[in-house]
């Protein structure tokens, strides 16, 4: 597939109020494929926030047959990439890739001016540490659907109700991805693509940590040379929420131990 028509796309984002329109992802890395996106950032002021009628919304479009994301970023968007953790670790490295296509007033030089001498500072990781906490709290929900939905998997046995796969793949959901949210933000683990977050959390944590070989079963990855069924992917997301526990011991709050080691001891009670 021929390169993206970048004249024509300029032409169709570009308008009053646009500080600078900014390629992100695949094609400004250079490594995109025939079905990768277009991802594309605008710049844009305060005064503009709510876009102007002159303005293409942001959004998902379908270009010559390819798709292209668009997304706004106002001055308080761009400060929060900066001083939020749980946005500066997916968005951080993205703009140190990123590849200018309009710019006025130096607006994108400035943004990854920021970008490139950003620190994780003991401001950040504080800040980090309460993230984790707090979400870790979150995903108690999820520990509970599990448990659940393997519970009503035993007394049912072989005529498993829709219901109860769907409070696994719920379970499931929060147990994987949303822990390994958790950890990333609370490590400062910073990722150019959410292509490459599965290996570079799995790197940072440890490729052969119980936390990483428990994790590769509860993803359904692959269990000795297999894929995990569901009730084994269920269970080892369960002992992920137990290993992301003691993982981040240390991060977490005084207000939040107790239903964090409730849960814990709820897990190890099912076996």
């Amino acid at each position: 597939m021929a390169q993206p028509d970048w004249n024509s796309l300029i032409q169709q984002f570009d308008g009053s109020g646009v500080n600078a329109l900014v390629l992100m992802g695949s094609y400004a890395r250079g490594d995109a494929g025939p079905f990768s996106d277009v991802d594309l950032l605008r710049l844009i002021g305060e005064e503009t926030s709510d876009l102007t009628n002159n303005l293409t919304g942001e959004g998902s479009y379908l270009i010559d047959d390819r798709l292209v994301t668009l997304s706004n970023a106002d001055p308080a968007q761009v400060d929060a990439w900066f001083t939020e953790p749980n946005l500066a670790v997916s968005v951080v490295a993205s703009l140190r890739d990123a590849q200018v296509l309009v710019e006025r007033e130096n607006a994108f030089a400035k943004v990854k001016e920021r970008a490139d001498t950003f620190v994780w500072d003991e401001a950040m990781q504080t800040k980090a540490n309460a993230y984790a906490s707090q979400e870790m709290v979150g995903w108690i929900e999820e520990a509970h659907k599990g448990l659940e939905g393997l519970r009503r998997m035993d007394i049912e046995e072989i005529n498993i109700e829709q219901e109860v796969i769907g409070r696994l793949l719920n379970a499931r959901f929060g147990l994987t991805h949303g822990l390994s949210h958790v950890v990333q933000v609370q490590h400062g683990i910073a990722t150019n693509s959410d292509n490459a977050f599965y290996a570079d959390v799995a790197e940072a944590v440890g490729l052969d940590s119980a936390w990483s070989r428990v994790r590769t079963v509860a993803f359904g990855v692959g269990l000795d040379g297999r894929t995990p069924t569901l009730r084994e992917q269920v269970e080892a997301g369960l002992l992920l929420y137990v290993e992301t526990a003691q993982l981040l011991r240390k991060a977490i709050l005084p207000q939040h131990k107790p239903l964090i080691q409730r849960t814990v001891e709820r897990i190890n009670d099912y076996w």
